[in-house]
């Protein structure tokens, strides 16, 4: 391969790096709002361990209409929870629990997760430590 080709092959990997999207880890301060701390209790309708971040899905009645809303709250890498004691069993689907978080800046219905408590009373930390979420500083 000729230099000008190895130069234009070179350009087309730099090019198709670019039309990627990134999906970076973000600090807290970048998506929820540590003003806006919410209480929500319902039930569990999906659990997601993926990268960067695990996802709870709860189903939470609207206390006006007493509708469910669903929520979605954003936890901790899939590695971090287990090291805290979470299993893909932990949480079942239909499982009541109780999520202290942080609401998202935009408004939707997406939160933050500090402490999730279950039906049995155990409490566990779901948040991603190092974030600026108002519990790094209580960790």
């Amino acid at each position: 391969m000729d230099a000008s080709r190895a130069w234009l092959a070179a350009v087309a990997v730099v090019f198709a790096g670019a039309a990627t999207p990134l999906v970076a880890h973000h600090a807290f301060a970048a998506e929820f709002d540590a003003n806006k701390p919410v209480t929500l209790t319902g039930a569990v309708s999906k659990v997601e361990w993926i990268n960067p971040h695990s996802w709870l899905t709860i189903e939470v009645p609207n206390p006006k209409t007493g509708k469910p809303e669903t929520w979605r709250i954003e936890m901790g890498a899939p590695n971090q929870l287990l090291r805290r004691g979470w299993t893909r069993t932990t949480v079942a689907i239909g499982t009541r629990v109780t999520v202290e978080g942080y609401r998202a800046k935009d408004g939707s219905n997406t939160a933050n997760g500090g402490n999730i408590t279950l039906g049995d009373g155990r409490k566990l930390f779901v948040g991603s430590s190092g974030t600026g979420a108002p519990y790094d500083k209580k960790q």
